[in-house]
């Protein structure tokens, strides 16, 4: 059993527990339900932002602990300030220290869209995802398949959720273009031996359809690489670790953005 299938195979147990805990309807009644999310797109394509889509995270399986220190509010607030367009907030709690008290914390920091990066196989997760805050939910085509990712996608837009759909080879792209689905993001991670290549994101990005707001995820620590992934039709990009693994990733999200705009 390789990492990923542990995480779903634990997930689900999760899934168990927190509907025993809390229902639908209980999700429903929960403050941050009705809010309207922000548009992913919009903040994407503003010329005034960066397309970085920035992370909070505090561990992951093959790294251990990245950060437990910089909390999730001077974190967020960091990256906004510096011009993220959106912000990846972990809550898987046994692989990547997160929380759903991560994610609602953010959403009390800061006014840009926010990413639930988790391991969704249940639309109650969307749920929950509505629930505390997001504005977007991520589907990874790895561990769904194309019906499940059509009908998660369609439950997250009626409850006004954005949708960002993680791929990593052509099949799984070209069986899950669905107009649901509003990002399309090529992870140049490999989930089963996390292996790191931008030229995952390289050999796709023109199969991905032009409807979609194309995002290259992980890898991604120098801002040459956001040059040469913009020259190649990327719009966004999702950083995960390079931030975080500092002593202050709210200085670390500034200066890159600094010699970003210095390539321009």
């Amino acid at each position: 059993m390789n990492i990923l299938d542990k995480i779903i195979s634990r997930k689900k147990e999760e899934l168990t527990l927190a509907k025993q805990h809390m229902s639908i309807d209980d999700l429903r009644r929960l403050p941050l339900f009705d809010r309207s999310c922000y548009n992913l797109k919009e903040f994407v394509l503003d010329p005034n932002r960066t397309g970085i889509i920035a992370e909070y995270k505090r561990a992951s399986p093959s790294k251990g602990i990245i950060n437990e220190l910089a909390t999730v509010e001077e974190v967020t607030r960091g990256y906004a300030e510096a011009g993220a367009s959106a912000i990846s907030v972990l809550t898987d709690h046994d692989f990547f220290k997160g929380s759903l008290q991560d994610l609602k914390r953010a959403r009390e920091a800061v006014n840009v869209p926010l990413l639930r990066k988790d391991f969704v196989i249940d639309e109650y997760q969307i749920a929950e995802a509505k629930a505390y805050g997001a504005d977007i939910i991520l589907l990874i085509a790895a561990v769904l398949n194309s019906q499940e990712v059509e009908s998660l996608a369609q439950y997250a837009k009626q409850l006004g959720l954005n949708v960002l759909l993680e791929v990593h080879n052509e099949s799984e792209l070209e069986a899950n273009s669905f107009a649901s689905v509003d990002a399309i993001g090529v992870n140049n991670r490999n989930l089963k031996d996390f292996t790191v290549s931008i030229d995952h994101s390289l050999a796709l990005v023109n199969r991905i359809p032009a409807s979609f707001i194309k995002v290259s995820e992980s890898g991604i620590s120098d801002p040459l690489i956001i040059k040469q992934l913009k020259e190649e039709g990327f719009q966004a990009f999702l950083i995960g670790e390079n931030f975080m693994k500092t002593n202050d990733p709210a200085a670390s999200i500034g200066q890159f953005v600094k010699e970003l705009s210095n390539l321009s």
